[in-house]
């Protein structure tokens, strides 16, 4: 069994791969660049940014017509825990 395999056996990868990204660039992100980066649809990143957001672990900030995405403090933890775990795997 792979890394990535192993992985993917303790986490939904997508959701966790949204965490990371948002993580590791912190800059104005956006749903449909994320969506790109961890290769799903930008519906599914939608989705699975709501309930990121009902789970305080993102923040949605309107900028004019875009929603820029921020990692709580909590999702910052949590994002940092999956990287970590990613790496001893």
């Amino acid at each position: 069994m792979s890394k990535k395999d192993i992985f993917e056996v303790f986490f939904r990868k997508k959701p966790a791969m949204i965490l990371v990204a948002l993580r590791k660039n912190a800059k104005n992100r956006y749903g449909s660049v994320l969506a790109k980066e961890v290769d799903c649809t930008y519906s599914h990143a939608v989705k699975i940014l709501q309930e990121m957001e009902k789970a305080d672990l993102v923040n949605f900030e309107k900028s004019g017509r875009i929603k820029v995405i921020k990692l709580t403090d909590n999702g910052n933890k949590i994002a940092e825990s999956i990287e970590r775990i990613k790496n001893l795997l």
